[in-house]
């Protein structure tokens, strides 16, 4: 065997096992790499031998990999991402969709289940946070659910199930990185295949082909509950006392529900429409929830914060309508009009934002939401960092033309290539965490399945819905940790597990279903972005 081939192998095994005692990850992933680094250096300086095509320039690389992760503006839409969830939980917002939300489909059977279902897909979509959603959910829903009547393997296994929402409903943080490194692996791909105009993949791609089927796992979701409502009733009971369906209540199912409507329709919108880039489209979010957050918080004050929400979407119109370069010789009058109401409108934002700022502040809410941003984007870019250097020394190596040519050799084709990376990361799924999948799996496979003719789209949909199984699949999957951390006594660890299986099923079968029908992913990318 090759020296390059085992020390490979072993860079391999000593990363999984280093990761499984427990070690941090973006540590471990850059140590691993440094220290087989060293020894290829020490046996290139004693024996004059090189393994694979690393020496010492390899390392060298490694700053102008850290300076092109800082400046990469697609990776900025993550804090923003994170900001406008962590906001939208902590002003409670989320707290009003779920009470809501009970109340309105609490009368009927299975009523809650779907109620958590809806609300966990809209968390999805404002959050992206796997666990964040989950242990919303679990303080929030459950209990109700248990008092309700319902069986504890419906009610934990239905909040773990729509708490995992977050992977693939965009806009999601899972797409926005996996659209990242997948487009860096789509034009490595081609440019390995000869093309040298490569066409290109954006992360708006990736929410547009994963937008079908996340809201097609939310019907099947809600098709389940209502059929084991139906085929026992006495699992999930209707609510013995509600809510009066008169004018206050829908007042207040309009306040907590249109909101947060609103604000993931403006941000998913604007990046499908063409209109902003995921970053802008991101910050875009960030602020609104902001402003939701301002309202919720103090109603009593919510005019200004409101003003602004009013001012922002109109500002955003007016400049879709109207050209406001007012230095041009041929600006119209209506161009002038539209430039001095902007001018208003932008005066109006800012107070608007200023006040909601104050109001956030002074309550605490808005130093928590930038702890979290804080916390969870810094742990973000160092496992990108680590990954980056594990990347740089397992290519001079030679490990990627290692696995190329062990994937292009299996008997079966592409067919059998995609199904063994599936089944592994499947499996990695139990032990490692979405976010070093993305930048330590991703891509070192996602180039060869690509030069194989797959399509990009469907292969990240794909990617993305068999992390979202793997991280419900008992024994080891992390939103049923999650959801155990949060869980009452009363509720068994073996009821959340099966609890977790029929929606592992609906997983795997939709999984199945994409694959056999890869249209579902690239239809709607096709006819947004031709």
């Amino acid at each position: 065997m090759e020296l390059a081939l085992v020390l490979v192998v072993l860079m391999v095994i000593v990363l999984c096992g280093a990761l499984m005692l427990g070690y941090p990850v973006a540590f471990t992933l850059a140590g691993t790499a440094l220290a087989f680094g060293l020894i290829a250096l020490a046996i290139q300086a004693a024996t004059g031998t090189y393994i694979g095509d690393f020496d010492a320039t390899y390392l060298a690389l490694f700053p102008d990999r850290i300076f092109a992760i800082i400046k990469n503006d697609v990776l900025l839409a993550v804090p923003l991402f994170v900001a406008m969830g962590v906001m939208l939980e902590k002003s409670q917002v989320a707290e009003d969709l779920l009470q809501t939300m009970g109340q309105l489909f609490g009368t009927l059977r299975g009523g809650l289940g779907i109620s958590v279902t809806l609300v966990g897909a809209l968390m999805a979509a404002s959050t992206g946070i796997v666990g964040a959603t989950v242990v919303t959910m679990g303080l929030l829903s459950l209990p109700t659910m248990l008092r309700s009547g319902y069986a504890p393997r419906l009610a934990s296994g239905s909040i773990a199930a729509a708490g995992t929402l977050g992977q693939i409903i965009p806009p999601s943080i899972v797409l926005v990185l996996l659209g990242d490194v997948m487009s860096s692996a789509y034009q490595q791909a081609q440019r390995d295949m000869g093309i040298f105009s490569p066409d290109t993949l954006s992360v708006g791609d990736l929410f547009a082909g994963a937008l079908l089927p996340g809201l097609g796992l939310v019907a099947f979701y809600i098709l389940y509950q209502a059929t084991v409502a139906w085929l026992k009733p006495e699992s999930s009971p209707a609510l013995a006392t509600h809510a009066a369906y008169d004018r206050a209540f829908f007042e207040r199912l309009y306040k907590a529900l249109l909101p947060p409507v609103l604000l993931i329709v403006a941000v998913l919108g604007a990046i499908l429409g063409g209109i902003a880039t995921p970053t802008e489209a991101a910050a875009v979010g960030a602020v609104g929830a902001i402003l939701l957050g301002a309202i919720r918080i103090d109603p009593a004050g919510s005019r200004p914060p409101l003003a602004a929400l009013v001012s922002l979407v109109a500002l955003l119109a007016i400049a879709n309508l109207f050209d406001l370069r007012i230095g041009r010789a041929d600006a119209t009058i209506a161009d002038k009009a539209a430039y001095i109401v902007a001018i208003m409108l932008t005066i109006g934002f800012v107070y608007g934002l200023w006040r909601a700022l104050r109001c956030t502040w002074s309550t605490g809410c808005l130093g928590e939401v930038l702890k979290a941003t804080m916390t969870i984007s810094t742990m973000i870019y160092m496992i990108l960092i680590g990954a980056a250097l594990f990347s740089l020394v397992f290519r001079g190596f030679g490990g990627d033309e290692y696995i190329a040519n062990f994937l292009n050799a299996l008997p079966g084709g592409t067919f059998a290539a995609i199904l063994l990376v599936m089944v592994v990361m499947f499996l990695l799924g139990f032990f490692l965490d979405f976010i070093e999948i993305t930048f330590v799996v991703v891509p070192i496979v996602a180039p060869i399945l690509l030069a194989m003719g797959v399509n990009p789209v469907w292969l990240g949909v794909m990617m993305a819905i068999n992390l979202q199984t793997s991280f419900l699949t008992p024994p080891f999957g992390f939103a049923l940790f999650y959801l155990r951390g949060v869980a009452p006594d009363a509720v068994r660890t073996g009821d959340i597990y099966k609890g977790a299986l029929p929606f592992v099923a609906i997983q795997i079968l939709a999984l199945a279903f994409l694959a056999a029908f890869p249209a579902v992913a690239t239809w709607l990318p096709d006819q947004i972005f031709g």
